[in-house]
């Protein structure tokens, strides 16, 4: 578990908004090219492993994504601040303070702050109740600039990718706490149950692709490379907690439905017996305002059962938060999916 915590880690510290994912993927790739798994690159940008198994004819697919929320430059302004246009949903609010980085189409990184423009109460009277919206918040450089045209001397123009700090921790307490768990606690430990059949020379019984998507977050991360052979096929993203939801920080969440409709009935039931057989905690639960890159296969015409799995998140697409028990049951879930007989 300090070993998935650590990778976890290291994700969230890899800037990877969508649309400017390749240093994480890279990582990714090295990361199992250590253990012998050849993996292919989509023109997407994503990366595919595939782990052959017993019926190399009936195929399953598992699937987490690395893109994150970010942001783009939308204009540089004549006070040499930047405005920002959101990659992802979510609310301004919710990176208000926040400190972000700029990358330039060059490759130059440079780190600023997300605020308000009428930051300072000692100035503006309706600090406090002007909206938080994009004609209201900026990027502060961590430059000296004092115009248009300082800031374009540096190299940053419109289009630039602004991703915004993890603020990672992690505690004694077991808890983890950092922006982006959504979706990289999910690589993490996709990554790690791939390490775990490599070394334990575990023979599933199906030939198994591991999709590392790079474009989730914008809705179309998961919707192709899905070969005809494939039967099942799982997301594992976060589940959302909240007012009258199941999910803790503490089981695996397994997701009945979403925004896109059901999950396939009969993997759910499939998944909630292996919980039981397993002694996993788990919990059911519903997302009213949450798509995955399952649904996006469905919605793109693919004839599969999907189904959808993942830690318990808190604070999701803001300043997020789990705990290690979670971590753990979603990582023995899988560990017993992949070796377990399809839904037939």
């Amino acid at each position: 578990m300090d070993e998935t915590l650590q990778l976890i880690k290291e994700l969230v510290s890899i800037a990877s908004p969508s649309g400017n994912t390749n240093e994480v993927i890279t990582y990714v790739e090295k990361y199992l090219a250590e253990f012998q798994v050849e993996t292919t690159r989509n023109r997407k940008g994503g990366l595919i492993a595939t782990i052959p198994g017993t019926d190399q004819k009936n195929h399953r697919m598992l699937t987490a994504h690395v893109d994150t929320l970010g942001a783009i430059v939308k204009e540089v302004k004549s006070s040499g601040r930047l405005k920002i246009d959101l990659i992802g949903g979510f609310n301004y609010n919710s990176i208000e303070g926040e400190y972000c980085q700029i990358e330039t189409s060059t490759g130059k990184k440079y780190t600023g702050t997300i605020l308000m423009h009428q930051t300072s109460v000692h100035v503006y009277k309706d600090a406090g109740k002007a909206g938080r919206n994009q004609a209201n918040m900026e990027v502060r450089l961590d430059e000296v600039v004092h115009n248009a045209e300082d800031v374009r001397e540096l190299g940053i123009e419109v289009g630039d990718f602004i991703s915004f700090d993890p603020r990672v921790e992690i505690l004694p307490s077991g808890f983890i706490k950092s922006r982006h768990l959504d979706d990289k606690a999910s690589v993490a430990i996709l990554l790690q149950l791939i390490k775990q059949i490599k070394t334990e020379d575990i023979v599933m019984p199906y030939t198994t692709h591991f999709l590392i998507s790079n474009n989730e977050e914008i809705g179309y991360g998961g919707n192709s490379n899905i070969t005809s052979e494939t039967i099942e096929y799982l997301a594992v993203d976060m589940g959302a907690m909240g007012d009258g939801q199941s999910t803790d920080e503490y089981t695996v969440s397994i997701c009945v439905k979403d925004a896109s409709g059901p999950y396939h009935y009969e993997l759910r039931k499939r998944l909630v017996e292996l919980a039981k057989k397993n002694n996993i905690d788990y919990k059911l639960d519903i997302y009213p305002y949450y798509g995955s890159d399952a649904s996006a296969a469905i919605r793109s015409g693919h004839d599969i059962v999907h189904g959808l799995i993942g830690p318990g998140i808190d604070s999701s697409h803001a300043y997020e938060r789990t705990h290690k028990s979670s971590i753990e049951h979603t990582a023995k879930l899988l560990y017993y999916y992949v070796q377990s007989e399809m839904v037939r």
